[in-house]
């Protein structure tokens, strides 16, 4: 066989193994948003007061929840280089491990979402009938944190094990739950907003305890003998996630300011922010399936301390990065002519089109920078991560602070651009660092 040959069918190989991961990724990051809308659906038939109260909850949870992301991102890149390794019993570990500081970690949030409910509330501005509502439905949201923790867990375990098919099916299950008990809970039990927020729980328990019940018949976790034998992975765990934590801070700081600073211009660009910024938030939950691709597929390469077979995996990985992005890029640059019909006002919709079109470029890039995510994470080099979105965001803000870019909406997109394109730099900067790194550990 001649060497294009073996080249090409190498090729063939890794896009399969690409493709068998984030298809069923991709798939499940449509499916999650559904919980919220669902909730939003039936939610919004009770009046404008609890959809307001909704509103508010959506934003406190979400970012209490995204900020232990690291659960699933630092879990798969573990287990699928101790897999590599030939060393089950270490994956494990590192799942069992996984598990126990989900729970430990959705006891605390628990405990501080239900004392400081009524702060949260305030500090998003609520006030009123609707500060009430907010409260009444946080108290009991509350109550999910466990659970939404070890099902972040529960899909890092099993992205390890290049398996997203499993974690695509729990998804759909805690949907359909989901869909059934909002309006029992809602409408014919009569709980109005706290109903949905039981649901949610209830839902999210049946998502949790599936996990946990397919975990150990697959035999995946081992349930660590003393703290001191689990300290290992858990200080392994701690150490990436704590970096992890501080990156999701930045980057929620950054998208967070250019909300702010669309409010400070007026109604209508906040207004068509929302809508540009929601579309962008689907692409690039689109572009993370590469990227969980590249945690799992990078973290088994990484195994074998083959310096060659690292970089072409990173190079496919990034050439279906660029791929993907196109595809994002084409669709948002032509679908933003149908925001109009979307939007209420004509100024929104002139608004929004002109700053899809910037975002359309920024989505091209950021799904790149997605794909480097995922390689830097599978890695297992979070530092580098961290380092990216801090520089992106010093100057992202920078610019929407001190510059002409802040006072119009498409120039906001533009300094998001900016913050992708430092990201990118520093992601590149870091790579070769980090590969040596990993072939040396």
């Amino acid at each position: 066989m001649r060497p294009d040959e073996v080249r090409r069918g190498t090729l063939r190989g890794t896009d399969r193994a690409i493709l068998r991961i984030a298809v069923p990724a991709v798939v499940t990051a449509a499916i999650d948003p559904l919980l919220t809308l669902t909730d939003t659906a039936f939610v919004a038939r009770l009046g404008t007061t609890e959809l307001a109260a909704l509103g508010v909850n959506a934003a406190i949870v979400s970012f209490a929840f995204f900020a232990f992301n690291f659960l699933a991102f630092v879990t798969t890149p573990l287990v699928a280089r101790s897999l590599g390794r030939g060393l089950p019993d270490e994956a494990r570990q590192f799942v069992g491990t996984a598990l126990g500081l989900a729970i430990a970690i959705g006891v605390v949030v628990t405990v501080a979402l239900r004392l400081l409910s009524g702060r949260l509330v305030s500090l998003m501005g609520a006030g009123g009938e609707v500060a009430e509502a907010a409260v009444s439905y946080l108290d009991v949201r509350a109550w999910a944190s466990i659970f939404v923790f070890i099902v972040i867990a529960g899909h890092g375990a099993f992205r390890g094990h290049q398996d997203t098919r499993t974690p695509l099916k729990v998804a759909v299950v805690i949907n359909v739950v989901n869909l059934v008990l909002d309006p029992l809970f809602i409408f014919v039990a009569g709980w109005g907003l706290v109903g949905a927020a039981w649901a949610t729980v209830v839902a999210q328990g049946v998502g949790a305890g599936l996990f946990l019940y397919l975990i150990k018949s697959k035999n995946m976790a081992t349930r660590p003998s003393s703290l001191k034998g689990s300290l290992p992975a858990l200080m392994t765990l701690g150490r990436n996630g704590s970096i992890l934590v501080l990156r999701s801070t930045f980057l929620l700081f950054t998208f967070t300011f250019a909300a702010s600073t669309a409010t400070r211009i007026g109604p209508a660009h906040i207004a068509a922010h929302q809508l540009v910024a929601q579309i962008f938030l689907f692409g690039a939950l689109v572009a993370d399936s590469v990227e969980i691709a590249g945690q799992a597929l990078v973290g088994e390469t990484t195994a074998g301390r083959d310096r060659e077979k690292i970089g072409a995996l990173a190079k496919r990985l990034v050439t279906w990065g660029a791929g993907v992005g196109l595809i994002l890029f084409v669709g948002l640059l032509f679908g933003r002519q149908a925001l109009p019909l979307i939007a209420s006002d004509a100024l929104v919709g002139e608004l929004a089109v002109a700053a899809g079109g910037v975002a359309a470029v920024v989505l091209l890039l950021g799904a790149v920078v997605f794909v480097g995510d995922g390689i830097i994470m599978g890695l297992l080099a979070p530092s580098v991560m961290a380092v990216s979105t801090a520089a992106g965001a010093l100057v992202a803000v920078s610019l929407m602070a001190g510059s002409a870019l802040g006072s119009d909406l498409s120039g906001i997109w533009w300094a998001l651009g900016s913050f992708m394109a430092v990201r990118a730099l520093v992601l590149l900067l870091g790579y070769r660092r980090s590969v040596d790194i990993a072939v040396r550990s």
